[in-house]
């Protein structure tokens, strides 16, 4: 399922809106990257989001 481990962040819903002004429905997924994450002095692979990833890095929670 495309769902951020951290944040929680899914898919969102919505129409693309045509210039006649026809709505055909469309899924925004979130940008999901596998990493490994330091939890509690171990180290765990996780699905994380991009903007997750930005915040882990400027905790230095990131294994490189």
């Amino acid at each position: 399922m495309q769902k951020c481990e951290i944040t929680g962040k899914g898919k969102q819903y919505g129409s693309n809106v045509s210039f006649s002004q026809r709505h055909t429905k469309k899924v925004w997924k979130p940008n999901l990257q596998n990493k490994t994450v330091i939890v509690d002095g171990k180290k765990v692979k996780m699905k994380i989001s991009t903007q997750a990833i930005r915040t882990l890095k400027k905790k230095n929670l990131l294994v490189s």
